[in-house]
């Protein structure tokens, strides 16, 4: 009887997390900054989307906007060469990147990031990524699979509150993939 009732819920009724309410608000600031929404009507879905117990509660705060996944996915390509992005660099929510015969590195330490969290999906051969990572942030790189490589994560796979986690998905072949934070090298006064 209580399994019965676990199946009529519908997703509209599935409680919402604070993660759920920050990409809310993110996305309204976004529409706002864009001109699509005027200062009454955002201050009026800002007030749903904090409130918002349910996803169906949240769905009126975004109702009419972009989705922000459509609109933030990049795709890197190199057959023979790098595949690099290091520094200050816009970091989306959705990076694809297909390397044949060359070397991924993407070093995410200094990115700007907008989101809580970001995938990465790779279709590697012949070559190896590396990625390196904020401070605090977390990796999951069980839905990475090696074909004759390895993969080796260094970060905790458990998500933390209020930091960046990082979803890497994909196929290497004949390569490696290697998730780690970024080194610091310490130097004594002379």
């Amino acid at each position: 009887m209580a399994e019965a009732g676990l199946k009529s819920i519908s997703e509209s009724q599935v409680r919402v997390s604070d993660d759920d309410r920050d990409r809310a608000v993110q996305r309204l600031q976004r529409a706002y900054a864009e001109g699509r929404l005027r200062s009454e009507e955002m201050d009026e879905r800002l007030e749903v989307a904090l409130t918002a117990e349910s996803h169906g509660d949240l769905m009126p705060a975004v109702v009419g906007l972009p989705d922000d996944l459509m609109d933030d996915v990049v795709q890197l390509k190199s057959t023979g060469g790098r595949v690099r992005r290091v520094g200050e660099w816009r970091v989306p929510r959705l990076l694809r990147v297909a390397s044949t015969h060359g070397g991924v590195r993407l070093d995410l330490s200094e990115g700007v990031i907008d989101h809580p969290e970001i995938q990465i999906e790779l279709h590697i051969t012949y070559g190896s990524a590396t990625i390196v990572l904020p401070p605090g942030a977390t990796a999951d790189a069980d839905e990475a699979f090696a074909e004759w490589g390895t993969v080796n994560c260094k970060v905790s796979g458990r998500r933390r509150p209020g930091r960046l986690h990082v979803r890497i998905t994909g196929e290497l072949a004949y390569g490696s993939l290697k998730i780690r934070y970024r080194r610091t090298w310490f130097r004594t006064p002379r």
